[in-house]
């Protein structure tokens, strides 16, 4: 089952979040029938909305990673609830790319890098925070890693790992965000650095059987984390009919009076999780008297 966790160094000077989501990941694949370098894509940017949705405060808050990097998969789309449940979809999964040495996934050119993150954070307020950056290389992590640093000026060590199996299914998954307080010295700078380089890819650590504590665990060692929150976390979609009724509604009278005349029904396709909704004629015939009311 994946897991997010929440840590923080004895001296209060180093806060870090992790999450393992080998399921969530799978659970994209499965869905968006995406194959190996775009399920590392769009599983990479999973798990970073995940980690970023559990770090706000409020309780019905969410958040939205975009990343348009213009590279062969086109743009990347991810949403986490506040409680680290993501969803999302890309536009090009059956993108297929050479790999890199040692049949590394080139997730870096299947993404692009010459465009941008886009972050979103609804936070119950009118207006969403909306910052934005431009893209490293297209890995992601290095991206998040560059967003925390221009956009919330928070220096920050980003990892995010995704393993595809032989057979195209996802062997492992996981990352991790760490970030320094305010105070934060050089020592606790150098300290962090040298656990992180020793402990190497995330891949590497999840596949060697590591959980989400021992993960983290590793890359805050000598610095007496404590840890303050540890749950399961899911692949979460919200549509609904009611939703996507509202959405029909949304799309103003004359586009629905179109609908009916020309196409005699509707059926709409959710881009996160592939649920397929169907209107009669009869359903979008009373969806037009209410928009009318």
């Amino acid at each position: 089952m994946d897991e997010i966790i929440r840590m923080m160094t004895g001296d209060g000077m180093v806060k870090a979040v992790a999450v393992t989501g080998k399921d969530m990941v799978e659970r994209a694949r499965q869905i968006h029938k995406t194959l190996p370098v775009a399920t590392a894509a769009l599983g990479r940017t999973l798990m970073a909305a995940s980690m970023m949705g559990d770090m706000l405060k409020e309780k019905d808050g969410s958040v939205t990673l975009q990343i348009k990097g213009g590279g062969p998969l086109g743009a990347i789309t991810a949403v986490s609830d506040s409680r680290g449940n993501p969803r999302g979809y890309l536009q090009n999964g059956q993108v297929d790319i050479p790999r890199k040495y040692q049949g590394k996934l080139d997730v870096g050119t299947a993404v692009g890098s010459s465009g941008s993150l886009t972050v979103m954070k609804d936070m119950g307020l009118k207006e969403p925070y909306i910052g934005s950056v431009q893209l490293v290389s297209g890995e992601i992590a290095e991206d998040i890693t560059a967003y925390f640093v221009e956009s919330e000026q928070v220096p920050t060590a980003c990892a995010l790992g995704v393993l595809v199996d032989k057979d195209q299914s996802v062997a492992a998954a996981g990352g991790y965000l760490v970030q320094l307080l305010p105070g934060a010295d050089e020592s606790v700078i150098q300290r962090l650095e040298e656990s992180i380089a020793r402990l190497g890819p995330v891949t590497d650590a999840l596949h060697g059987g590591a959980d989400a504590v021992q993960l983290l665990g590793r890359v805050l060692e000598g610095q007496e984390p404590e840890l303050l929150e540890r749950r399961p976390v899911a692949y979460k979609c919200y549509c609904s009919r009611e939703r996507v009724s509202r959405a029909i509604i949304s799309m103003g009278k004359e586009e629905m009076q179109n609908l009916i005349e020309e196409q005699g029904g509707a059926e709409l396709t959710c881009q996160f999780c592939d649920k397929v909704y169907r209107f009669t004629k009869e359903d979008l015939q009373e969806l037009l008297e209410e928009a009318t009311r």
